[in-house]
């Protein structure tokens, strides 16, 4: 299930979960991996056949010389291609993937076929040095043991990456992504990006977590309201709406992509 594309020189690994069904490509979120998707995968059954890669630096996949927009996109595509998936798919994105995502289908919207959002904002200003981003400094990207990785990652060590840590081949362990990419990632974020979501036509779903600090419910309400064919879903939770409420996320994954 786990396989290895290589683009220009630099590897980026994806999860096809396999199965009869149509083609998903899903976009996990940023300091996460594929994996992530396992249990959407399952949820979904064999109507569709989930495709999610661990984008740039994230995962197994190398780290990048740069996280800007139209590599993570080119990397999209790439994967599709070596798929041979010429005809539109569907295209899920969660935070990082959902912004990755609607730029994909702008870019390339041929290749896209519909777009779920799960909780992507439109209008980004990520404070790379206050308190979302301030445990990524003071992390080690390697250490002797897995131990020392997740002292040096603290609370967020244990509730995100103690079970992704990746041993190296010649001993000892590392992050699945590096601190500093993540910083990188963010800022290459900043921006208002209302062309880009604006920018296709497809049938879109918007899922919203109503109490989300990423996503304001009057840029999620103008989101809808401006995209013709958005619909839109509200979880009340935050922002981490796949990990915190997956039934009602899978749920609206279903019901979307069932009316397709």
């Amino acid at each position: 299930m786990r396989h290895t594309l290589t683009i220009d020189g630099r590897a980026l690994s994806y999860l096809d979960f396999g199965g009869p069904g149509r083609p998903l490509l899903a976009l996990h979120g940023g300091m996460s991996e594929g994996l992530a998707f396992a249990a959407l995968a399952a949820a979904l059954g064999d109507a569709w056949r989930v495709i999610a890669p661990d984008q740039r630096g994230h995962g197994d996949s190398d780290r990048a010389a740069d996280y800007g927009r139209e590599g993570y996109v080119s990397d999209a595509v790439a994967l599709l291609d070596h798929l041979g998936l010429d005809s539109p798919v569907a295209v899920l994105g969660y935070s990082l993937g959902g912004f990755n995502a609607y730029h994909l289908a702008a870019a390339h919207p041929d290749r896209v076929s519909a777009l779920v959002d799960v909780d992507a904002t439109v209008e980004i200003e990520p404070d790379t040095a206050g308190a979302l981003f301030a445990f990524l400094p003071g992390m080690r990207y390697t250490a002797p043991t897995r131990e020392e990785l997740l002292a040096a990652a603290g609370p967020v060590g244990s509730q995100f990456v103690e079970q992704a840590l990746r041993p190296l081949p010649d001993g000892g362990w590392r992050l699945p992504f590096h601190p500093q990419d993540m910083i990188d990632s963010a800022e290459a974020c900043r921006g208002d990006h209302w062309n880009a979501w604006l920018g296709s036509r497809c049938p879109a779903l918007l899922i919203h977590g109503t109490r989300s600090q990423t996503l304001p419910q009057k840029t999620a309400d103008a989101m809808v309201a401006r995209r013709p064919g958005t619909s839109y879903t509200p979880v009340d939770g935050e922002h981490f709406l796949p990990f915190t409420h997956p039934g009602e996320f899978h749920e609206a994954v279903r019901a979307f992509l069932a009316d397709l």
